[in-house]
């Protein structure tokens, strides 16, 4: 009987901590996610024109293909064919093609194929795939293993693998992504991935002995959230019987659970995850990521409701209350780089030097949030 009341209480702490943080209406989350790409979508109207920041680059670059992967993710939930052509825009005026061609090996140029193959599979045109296909099938034929040196490439790389083993049903696309996550994960660097702490060093800058002002090892927020995306867009796709999909879920595990006793206050996540003085404050797109991870494991029914949807509720409200501008505008979000002190300082209404992976960032976390059942 006592073991009955005490359960009972538990779960009413549980039901109470999550009416603390009021679960959004789907009404409210779009409201969000429209404002905030309607800002974007106005103020970039031609898909194509290159970027200038310290220097020009062609707008295919990674930075707006993780804005398009959160475009499409809006899409699949508010269908409007703006968002649809403003994507199709996208690619036909780079004709389908990678920054530096199919022979490039770097993960940020081959970024923009997750949305040309989901594209593709919405209007199958042979040339929206023809070359993130050519430059991937590349990749497997040279077999060279070792290119995905710093950790952003894994959400930049492992789903246009699995997106192109889902589509094809060939199991060669899982394999050679395993081996790629498996040089990044144990070798690179002595391993990037830290199993103790659950987290990742961003590349072998950052190994040990390297360490924060605080003494603690450096694990760069958005770094981190760009494993938890890779490893969600990728279970996402797979089957149950996928080639390594116990390894990928079995880390996610260890990454969500070393992120819960690390959020902030306010429902942020700091830059640097174990030091709250390196620069410390609210900072949108590691955020961003990590509520997407979980809110998606939620769904998924992957996640434990009771445990991670206050968790969930707290940091979206945070960002959906104190991150986004009137017109749409989000703050707190840091620049490009690689390390808590750049793109420094933070704040409501700093600018970044790219304005687009951040939104993206914040997309992908809405779209699962809209998902959420109260």
């Amino acid at each position: 009987m006592k073991r009955i009341i005490l359960a009972l209480i538990l779960s009413g702490t549980s039901i109470c901590s999550i009416q603390a943080q009021k679960i959004p209406s789907k009404k409210e989350v779009l409201k969000s996610l429209k404002l905030t790409n309607a800002y974007f979508m106005n103020k970039w109207p031609d898909a194509g024109k290159s970027i200038i920041t310290n220097k020009e680059r062609p707008s295919n670059i990674w930075t707006r293909a993780v804005y398009y992967e959160g475009l499409m993710s809006l899409y699949q939930i508010h269908p409007d064919k703006s968002y649809y052509d403003y994507a199709v825009q996208w690619g036909e005026k780079h004709h389908w093609g990678l920054r530096d061609g199919i022979k490039t090996k770097n993960a940020d140029n081959q970024a923009a194929g997750q949305t040309y193959i989901d594209l593709y599979n919405i209007d199958p045109k042979p040339e929206r795939i023809k070359d993130i296909k050519a430059s991937i099938d590349l990749m497997i034929t040279n077999n060279d293993v070792s290119d995905w040196t710093w950790i952003d490439a894994l959400q930049m790389g492992m789903p246009v693998y699995a997106k192109l083993a889902q589509l094809y049903k060939d199991d060669r696309y899982y394999e050679h992504m395993y081996k790629m996550y498996a040089h990044s994960k144990n070798v690179e660097g002595g391993g990037l991935y830290n199993a103790k702490d659950g987290l990742w060093w961003r590349d072998k800058d950052f190994v040990p002995p390297y360490k924060e002002p605080n003494g603690e090892d450096c694990y760069w927020s958005r770094g981190n959230g760009w494993v938890v995306a890779a490893l969600v867009k990728v279970l996402e796709i797979m089957p149950e019987n996928a080639p390594h999909r116990e390894e990928y879920l079995k880390t996610y595990h260890e990454m969500i659970k070393a992120l819960v006793p690390i959020q902030r206050a306010d429902g942020f996540w700091n830059v640097s995850l174990h030091d709250a003085t390196h620069f410390g404050g609210k900072e949108t797109s590691g955020t961003a990521l990590f509520i997407y991870g979980m809110a998606w494991g939620v769904n998924k029914g992957i996640l434990d409701k009771a445990t991670y949807l206050p968790i969930v509720v707290k940091g979206w409200n945070a960002m959906a209350k104190e991150a986004v501008h009137k017109n749409g505008f989000l703050g707190y979000l840091q620049g490009t780089g690689k390390e808590p002190k750049d793109g420094q300082p933070v704040s409501y209404t700093s600018m970044p030097d790219f304005e687009d992976y951040g939104l993206g960032c914040f997309l992908l976390a809405g779209t699962e949030v809209y998902k959420l059942k109260k």
